[in-house]
């Protein structure tokens, strides 16, 4: 089997898995909503972490990508319900580097919609810091939540592949009007986002290390029971910010 077909069977396992788990979402509007607040609280405290890298200049629209796209409440139920359907000519369509992208991407999508519904379900009424530290640990579920850092880090290592692959630029550029005809289109808008937010940085070693690493120090705080990082005035090390 070669990288192109693996990158296709993982891509067809993430849907399935990310399918069933629209399907019980559905089937609880409660809970639904206990979610997407619990999403939206995650994007401000994205950005507040990461604020600095949003700021940057070089590393602005990487991390823009990152926040809203992949990693905060955007829902990616388009992209999802657009690769479905399509899946057995993809491969045609995309190289391996670009199916790969988008299997992290849709891995990533179906890990955090578990982890948030269990969240979304541990939670009590008022959500606070002090209220989802507290349904973190209880949850628990760590080498998920290490998972879900690990694949923040695949991502942004896949994009840069993308981003170094000669002439990628334009055949997205070409591939814009077949895409959208072929059904293709937020799939197509997807990695080109993502790759014009990346070659913007010219290199992605120091955007990643520092987004991946104040995740892993968070997520060490909170199951120490630390839970200052996630105060108002919580800010990440001055030895750990963007440089100019």
């Amino acid at each position: 089997m070669n990288d192109q077909q693996d990158a296709v069977e993982r891509l067809t396992k993430q849907l399935d898995r990310a399918a069933q788990l629209w399907e019980g979402a559905k089937a609880d509007p409660e809970l639904e909503a206990a979610r997407q607040r619990l999403r939206a609280w995650q994007a401000v405290r994205l950005a507040r972490t990461h604020a600095d890298l949003l700021a940057s200049p070089s590393m602005g629209p990487a991390a823009t990508f990152f926040l809203t796209d992949l990693y905060g409440s955007k829902d990616l139920t388009r992209l999802d319900a657009d690769v479905r359907r399509v899946v057995p000519t993809i491969k045609r369509v995309l190289p391996a580097a670009g199916l790969e992208t988008v299997a992290d991407a849709i891995e990533l999508e179906a890990l955090s919609e578990e982890l948030d519904v269990a969240m979304a379900a541990a939670l009590g009424p008022k959500l606070t810091a002090a209220a989802y530290a507290r349904a973190y640990r209880k949850v628990d579920r760590r080498k998920d939540r290490e998972r879900q850092i690990d694949l923040i880090e695949d991502l942004g290592h896949s994009l840069d592949r993308l981003v170094h692959q000669p002439l990628i630029g334009t055949a997205l550029s070409m591939m814009r009007r077949p895409a959208r005809l072929a059904g293709l289109g937020e799939l197509h808008d997807f990695l080109q986002r993502g790759y014009d937010a990346f070659r913007t940085m010219g290199g992605a070693g120091e955007f990643l290390n520092l987004i991946v690493g104040r995740e892993r120090k968070l997520l060490e705080a909170l199951f120490t029971g630390d839970d200052s990082l996630l105060s108002e005035g919580s800010a990440p090390r001055a030895d750990s910010q963007v440089q100019g």
